[in-house]
């Protein structure tokens, strides 16, 4: 059984990183541990726990960056910011109930590392794209810095977004600076009954690609919801333009105040909407917002159990499969077809994610350049070795 390295500061982070280098030890890197049931399994030497690197460093709201430790926890962000009604918009969703853990307990820097982000992804961008500057440990030992605490043009490597989704298999990160945003005033969704999943696509495309600011896209079975976010007189006559624009579906439309819609948007953030049993794999499919209907379909047809919700405009579906001992994966990742997309492996059992892939395969030239980074980054593998393979 690995043991447990708990470095209290980024010194005895950088001196860990050195000893288990020149041991020749691999390392288990986790914040609060609340996504380590998310990948490949590992069987590494010691776990290295950033838990002891926490709190926030710096706060700047009249310039909308917060500088943080490692591992601190997302509650004490959020709740930081929202005491000066600002927000981190690009919603990271909160996956620890999904995968069998408490609710409220991941960190910023693990939804960074993983470039999780939630429905408002579609207007504000992923989390890569909300990083400004981060300092860690590579895997020779070596302390480096990257970016700073504004958003700036630079000619160089743009290290956040190579960071950003590398599941901690290329550095370890002990701060991190984040861009983050006005929360809105007013929050209302539009909900439109009734309306078939190809029907929904083509409603929240068109809700997206007009000039009404949509920030919020979601399907559920026999639900459609568009967000509006603003102050109030504008939100008011951007949803009575939404409203007209969509009449042509003939679909029966209801509304969500604000308090509704915060509740409604967190559920489809966290993925909540899916009603599966606690033993069925989650998938994460992301394609063209058009293919995602055709895409469940193709499933549906040869797994008729499955469930399936649609958020991003259709461009992400979220699908809950029966437990099988493949997860079928072949099933999943043939229906994606020639137009492009991939699927993740989110939840299933660690044997199944031992047999799998659980990231999508990569085309050969792609995985050569991955490789090429992890050898520069990390030459000896120590950090979550096999996470990602």
């Amino acid at each position: 059984m690995a043991g447990t390295i708990k470095p209290r500061s980024p010194e005895e982070l950088r001196q860990a990183v050195e000893w288990a280098l020149n041991d020749g030890k691999t390392l288990d890197v986790r914040g609060s541990g609340s996504k380590i049931a998310l990948g490949r399994p590992m069987a590494c030497d010691q776990v290295l726990d950033l838990s002891g690197i926490s709190g926030i460093v710096d706060y700047a709201p009249e310039e909308l960056v917060v500088t943080l430790r490692a591992g601190t926890p997302m509650r004490d962000v959020e709740a930081l910011l929202a005491q000066r009604n600002q927000m981190l918009a690009f919603e990271p969703p909160d996956l620890g109930p999904l995968l069998g853990q408490e609710a409220g307990q991941g960190t910023l820097v693990g939804a960074v590392m993983g470039n999780l982000a939630g429905p408002r992804r579609l207007s504000a961008g992923a989390a890569r794209d909300h990083l400004l500057g981060f300092s860690g440990v590579n895997g020779r030992g070596e302390i480096f810095k990257s970016g700073g605490k504004v958003m700036k043009n630079v000619t160089g490597y743009d290290l956040s977004k190579l960071l950003a989704g590398s599941w901690g298999t290329l550095a370890v990160l002990d701060q991190v600076s984040v861009k983050v945003l006005p929360a809105p005033d007013q929050t209302r969704t539009l909900i439109l009954l009734g309306l078939a999943d190809e029907a929904a696509v083509k409603s929240m495309c068109a809700a997206l690609g007009s000039p009404h600011e949509v920030s919020g896209a979601a399907h559920l079975p026999g639900r459609t919801a568009l967000r509006i976010e603003g102050v109030a007189p504008s939100v008011e006559a951007r949803l009575k333009a939404l409203r007209e624009l969509l009449a042509e579906t003939g679909a029966r439309m209801e509304e969500l105040g604000t308090l509704e819609s915060r509740v409604f948007w967190r559920e489809v953030r966290d993925v909540a909407p899916l009603k599966a049993a606690p033993d069925a794999v989650v998938w994460k499919i992301s394609s063209p917002p058009t293919e995602g209907p055709a895409i469940v379909a193709r499933i549906k047809a040869q797994r008729p159990a499955a469930e399936a919700f649609y958020d991003w405009s259709g461009g992400l579906v979220w699908l809950a499969l029966p437990a099988s001992a493949d997860a079928d994966h072949a099933i999943v990742r043939g229906a994606i077809g020639a137009k492009g997309g991939h699927a993740t492996l989110i939840r299933a059992p660690e044997a199944v994610r031992a047999a799998v892939q659980v990231f999508q395969p990569q085309p050969a030239a792609l995985a050569a350049l991955a490789s090429r980074v992890k050898e520069s980054f990390d030459p000896k593998r120590l950090f979550n070795p096999g996470r990602m393979g």
